[in-house]
């Protein structure tokens, strides 16, 4: 792994050859940290680890620790923290609002390839062409755990639901709709650090006109 220091941030150039998982800041204690779950069961049955490997574990909330395990139980791993790395959140000012699909698995597809390119805020929303009304927030925050783990990020996504797209054009920030009859297009658009920026990907049918209209002059 090489890693490279910036302004107290490190930028990890090449994180190919590391395993990345992942415990809530609150499994950190001091210089060491418990792993359970899905993660215990990776690193203990099919990464077959055992005391003194070294792993890599994220906080999801812009950290990385390289650790060694120190020990082994029937539910938790316990490592020791060796060194830690923090990040900067590039995209933290910028969420994806996308629309629930008629296709779970396109919608799936669509989340963990976003995340996996570093966006980490998400607003799932419910649209008057929207087929698809059910929620499955438990397997989502699922693909989202993975797809961190998988890119080797050290964000865990965020995600929440709008029941309309009235409450996301009452977010506070920058709107921007990717949709054919929009008024406001994405070549016309100047980052400014300081603020909040939303982008709305509509549905299969697209937006109605009622619900482009909500989004004049944001």
């Amino acid at each position: 792994m090489i890693s490279v220091k910036n302004n107290g941030f490190w930028e990890l150039e090449h994180l190919s050859n590391i395993e990345l998982y992942f415990a809530k800041p609150e499994y950190f204690k001091e210089n060491s940290v418990v792993i359970e779950g899905d993660d215990f069961h990776h690193i203990t049955r099919v990464m077959r680890h055992s005391a003194g490997d070294e792993i890599y574990v994220t906080n999801g909330v812009g950290k990385i620790f390289r650790c060694e395990i120190s020990s082994l139980n029937k539910n938790e791993v316990t490592a020791i923290v060796k060194e830690e790395y923090s990040y900067k959140n590039k995209y933290g000012k910028f969420t994806f609002c996308l629309p629930k699909l008629k296709s779970s698995d396109r919608f799936e597809f669509a989340l963990e390839k976003t995340i996996e390119l570093g966006i980490s805020n998400f607003i799932v929303f419910n649209s008057t062409r929207t087929v698809s009304k059910g929620t499955k927030m438990q397997r989502w925050n699922k693909i989202a755990v993975a797809a961190m783990k998988q890119s080797l990020q050290s964000y865990l996504p965020v995600i929440s639901e709008a029941d309309s797209l009235k409450e996301l054009s009452e977010l506070d920030g920058e709107i921007v709709v990717f949709e054919q009859n929009s008024k406001k297009h994405l070549s016309e658009l100047s980052i400014d650090p300081a603020k909040n920026y939303y982008f709305v990907f509509g549905p299969e049918g697209g937006l109605d006109k009622l619900e482009l209209d909500l989004f004049d002059g944001k």
